[in-house]
């Protein structure tokens, strides 16, 4: 991959300019899909999403640790492409840390990206967990209640535990040591028990504790959509996770769109009261106790789901990308499909076989779920083959035996 974009300004149209794309494969072919060209810009050199037909270019960004020197990167990518096209082009975002880049150089990337983002309150609110608390608080948002430490002690039920920041955090001592390296938060039977653990303390100082609610991953659902500078919803879904691996607190592994009228009017109320433009997605779980939806977390950026909802008929970053170039906000449509579910095979295995350790599903109850709809993955695809072809010579390549083998049979005279 080279460190610099490689491309000829003069195969795109200004009517229709390429999308940079600071994500992954799943947004790459969720604009692909709609015909958009994609120049993705990435901090990981072996990322699949190089290799995907939908990438018409790529260019390798420097650790997103160095924030200025990727903003720098990025803006004199925009100055090329603004230079030659006449017009500043979409720029799409696919995980905290590369929001975080467009927030901190948002003044910067204006002239010659289009991008709708947050107020900065709102946006602070979203990305650091301790302040969300208050931020829900003020705007009479639903949530999940907050423990302090002093707290704890007495609370008998269950106590979940996240870190209070979002960037970066997988390279921390509560992602490495207190999750074990996997998941994004963790689950205490209660209160006395959280206390109990030495990391927990240690950590104290870096951790959110809420009253965890009941359910499993099923009850998991999310509000998906983009809306305008005036926080008016131009395009939206509703969805529930399947499977997650680590049970609760982990990855998607096996995803749905589903239909909920309900939950559909709660999130859009928590767009207008907040307010939230361009990308979000909003987690909540429904409290059986107060029977009541709360209001989990709220992610400011694009996702995985869109790859998803494009092959369900709401094309997100479609809608995004239509509406920076014109700035026209018609309405969103009414409903969407729920033919295809989005499966990561990997993950979800092994999601089978935690469930299936504790008695709660079997091989055939497993199978039977993946054949009950036709399904999109996480990497491969019939019509986009080679990122999946290339993570598996890069699997095969780290076998020592299989590499051994392999040269053995190449060069060995028969």
């Amino acid at each position: 991959m080279h460190s610099g974009p490689d491309f000829d300004v003069r195969e795109w149209r200004p009517e229709r300019p390429p999308a940079v794309l600071l994500g992954g494969l799943n947004l790459a072919r969720a604009l692909g899909v709609a015909d958009i060209p994609v120049i993705v810009a990435a901090a990981d050199a072996e990322s699949r999403v190089f290799a995907s037909r939908f990438c018409s270019a790529g260019m390798l960004l420097p650790p997103l640790d160095q924030v200025d020197v990727a903003a720098e990167k990025l803006l004199r990518l925009g100055e090329r492409l603004c230079s030659a096209l006449g017009r500043p082009v979409p720029l799409f975002y696919g995980n905290d840390d590369y929001l975080n880049l467009v927030l901190q150089n948002r003044g910067r990337l204006a002239p010659y990206f289009r991008f709708v983002v947050n107020d900065p309150e709102v946006s602070a609110a979203l990305i650091e967990k301790e302040l969300f608390h208050a931020f829900t608080t003020r705007r009479g948002l639903p949530a999940p209640r907050v423990l302090q430490w002093e707290e704890l002690g007495p609370v008998e039920g269950p106590v979940l535990i996240k870190p209070k920041l979002k960037i970066a955090w997988e390279k921390t001592q509560i992602y490495l040591r207190l999750f074990g390296g996997q998941g994004k938060a963790r689950v205490y039977p209660d209160g006395r028990q959280a206390l109990a653990d030495p990391l927990v303390r240690a950590l104290r100082n870096e951790l959110v504790f809420q009253e965890y609610i009941p359910g499993d991953d099923r009850n998991l659902w999310s509000f998906h959509g983009y809306a305008d500078e005036n926080a008016n919803v131009l395009a939206w879904f509703t969805g529930r996770k399947i499977r997650t691996y680590p049970a609760l607190t982990g990855e998607s592994s096996y995803l749905e769109l589903a239909h909920h009228d309900e939950l559909a009017a709660v999130g859009h109320r928590i767009v207008a009261r907040a307010p939230l433009k361009g990308p979000f997605k909003i987690d909540f779980k429904y409290d059986p106790r107060s029977a009541s939806w709360l209001m989990l977390e709220v992610n400011a950026r694009y996702n995985l789901w869109h790859y998803l909802g494009a092959w369900n008929g709401v094309n997100i970053p479609l809608t995004a990308y239509e509406h920076l170039l014109t700035g026209k906000s018609g309405p969103a449509p009414a409903r969407f499909g729920t033919t295809y579910r989005w499966l990561n095979l990997r993950l979800d295995f092994h999601a089978y076989r935690d469930l299936a350790a504790r008695g709660e599903l079997g091989f055939w109850g497993w199978i039977a779920s993946l054949a009950a709809a036709r399904k999109v993955y996480d990497v491969f695809a019939w019509t986009d083959p080679v990122p999946f072809i290339v993570g598996v010579l890069r699997r095969l390549r780290r076998l020592p035996r299989f590499t051994a083998r392999l040269t053995r049979w190449l060069f060995t005279p028969s």
